[in-house]
């Protein structure tokens, strides 16, 4: 009879926040597939588990995977787990756990501590289904496919993000879908936790510590001052306006707040704003000059 194959979920951060039933399985399987063996004796140790680890990573997937497969056909129990939250999100496991159903293998979940939840549960964002996006990528044009996917979702949006990209992918996300409020939370349960939800206006005005693990939570749909103009207005359309009763001077507000914060450079906020408003660079800039000239004119 074939074992079963036990998809663990480990502390993200505090090694208290584990269950009584992880530990039990942990102590009992033939053998867990850790993406990190070092990381993962730490929580062995902690609660004196002494079950032999293998290493089970995103560059030996594939391989150790048709080993485990047939020592759970032979009737071993193997537990799976990665550094850090649960196997197969965003973190090697999801191979094996399709090959094992394929199989015909019994595969049991033991829920645990989730980055995702923790943040959602911590931020405000209020409703009952959310977007999970994973990491963004770097390469250019997928990454550009996963900030359309995000612009387009219709809750609220949560993904990972490396130390080192923080920033830079804070500014895309302000480029893309405006100064929404976002929640990042940083070394999540850890010693050093922190928790900011405000306008990435806000958060991009101040210090980004670049260290540790980030989650980010989107709030979409509800914007703040750089956002209130419709986003699919045409330029005959801010023509129109213009000359009936001056609201399109909004697009020249919003201008004026971006550069004037030090946020976005002149050209930045242009392109911001073209793809916010559906217009060409070149009818951003005719639009602001005319009402750069506009206000000019009034003063003098």
């Amino acid at each position: 009879m074939p074992g079963t194959l036990f998809v663990v979920a480990t502390p993200i951060g505090n090694l208290e926040d584990i269950s009584a039933r992880a530990i039990r399985v942990l102590g009992r399987v033939g053998i867990i597939a850790a993406e990190d063996t070092r990381r993962t004796a730490q929580l062995l140790t902690r609660y004196g588990i002494t079950t032999p680890t293998t290493s089970f990573h995103k560059h030996n997937e594939g391989l150790k995977a048709q080993r485990l497969l047939e020592r759970l056909k032979a009737g071993e129990d193997v537990a799976v787990v990665t550094d850090a939250g649960t196997p197969g999100l965003a973190d090697p496991g999801g191979t094996l756990v399709a090959q094992a159903l394929a199989a015909s293998i019994r595969v049991e979940p033991i829920p645990g501590p989730s980055a995702v939840v923790a943040l959602l549960s911590a931020c405000g964002f209020s409703g009952s289904a959310f977007t999970f996006l994973g990491f963004p990528p770097t390469r250019s044009k997928d990454r550009q496919i996963w900030f359309d996917e995000l612009r387009s979702a219709k809750h609220p949006v949560v993904f990972f993000e490396a130390p080192h990209r923080i920033v830079a992918t804070l500014k895309e996300l302000f480029q893309t879908v405006g100064d929404v409020r976002v929640a990042v939370g940083r070394e999540l349960t850890k010693v050093h936790e922190e928790l900011v939800v405000k306008p990435i206006s806000r958060l991009l005005s101040g210090p980004i510590r670049e260290q540790g693990e980030f989650t980010v939570g989107v709030l979409l749909g509800q914007k703040t001052e750089y956002d209130h103009v419709p986003e699919a207005m045409n330029l005959e359309a801010v023509r129109t306006n213009h000359q009936s009763d001056g609201n399109t001077g909004a697009i020249f507000d919003e201008f004026c707040r971006m550069t004037e914060s030090g946020l976005l450079s002149r050209r930045e906020a242009i392109s911001v704003l073209a793809r916010r408003h559906g217009l060409s660079q070149r009818e951003v800039y005719a639009v602001v000059e005319k009402d750069k000239a506009s206000k000019v004119k009034s003063v003098t």
